[in-house]
């Protein structure tokens, strides 16, 4: 099974830069994207062969997540816990016969930390939310998690240091995820690559330069180990500021 994720930046304009060319040629059996900035019917997607799951965002142009699949799911979930709702659109949980799939947005602290305490929260709450579907099936998860784990995560770690997405805080929540039960597939993979990074900022020739952060993610439970064959990154495909991701699978 070969799976894709995606932060594409608002959908309606990634469309115009090639995005379905990409989908297209990806092939992927389920592909999740992020932040697609949109409404229900500001798009129609013709993707033959996929079901679509979407979860908006009650405030306009914000957030926004999608899941489009080929094989359709037993039940889908929104929001955590015995919540069946999620007013930022940041939360898609999707079961299959064998594990659960779950995207996500994770919120951003903000420049100026404002939202380090919400997301701090979140944090905790997701992991209690992902730690109780793995009591009942294995979970892959993935999404903008906003967080570089490492200082190999990011081009300038020392400059970065308590800044929004590198904060102790964090980057601790990562750790604690992690230690629950979970991998960092690229990491199980790739421990020691440097340069592997997933979003840079539109700011002139950083892309080109590849001054970035690696901040998309696959994370799954643990047990899967076993069956994973490759997880990575498609740093060429532009359309966004991030670019994707992939999982594959034996299953």
């Amino acid at each position: 099974m070969k799976l894709i994720s995606w932060n594409v930046n608002g959908l309606r304009a990634c469309v115009k830069k090639g995005f379905l060319d990409f989908f297209e040629q990806a092939d992927a059996d389920i592909f999740c994207v992020q932040e697609t900035k949109l409404q229900e019917g500001q798009i129609s997607l013709d993707l033959n062969g996929y079901f679509q799951y979407w979860n908006y965002a009650e405030r306009k142009g914000y957030s926004g997540i999608a899941v489009f699949t080929k094989k359709q799911p037993l039940s889908v979930h929104y929001g955590v816990g015995e919540k069946d709702t999620e007013p930022e659109g940041r939360i898609l949980t999707l079961e299959y016969e064998n594990f659960y799939l779950v995207n996500v947005y994770t919120p951003n602290s903000q420049r100026d930390l404002s939202r380090l305490g919400f997301r701090l929260q979140w944090e905790d709450q997701m992991r209690t939310y992902l730690k109780d579907l793995d009591c009942r099936k294995p979970v892959i998860m993935c999404g903008d998690l906003n967080v570089a784990h490492q200082e190999i995560d990011l081009k300038n770690a020392k400059t970065n240091i308590g800044n929004s997405g590198f904060t102790d805080e964090e980057r601790e929540k990562m750790t604690d995820l992690l230690n629950s039960g979970f991998i960092d597939t690229f990491r199980y993979f790739y421990p020691d690559l440097e340069g592997a990074y997933t979003w840079w900022s539109y700011m002139n020739k950083v892309r080109e330069r590849n001054i970035g952060w690696r901040i998309d993610y696959f994370i799954v439970s643990e047990r899967l180990c076993d069956d994973l064959k490759d997880a990575g990154i498609y740093p060429e495909v532009m359309g966004s500021d991030h670019c994707p991701v992939f999982l594959k699978t034996k299953f």
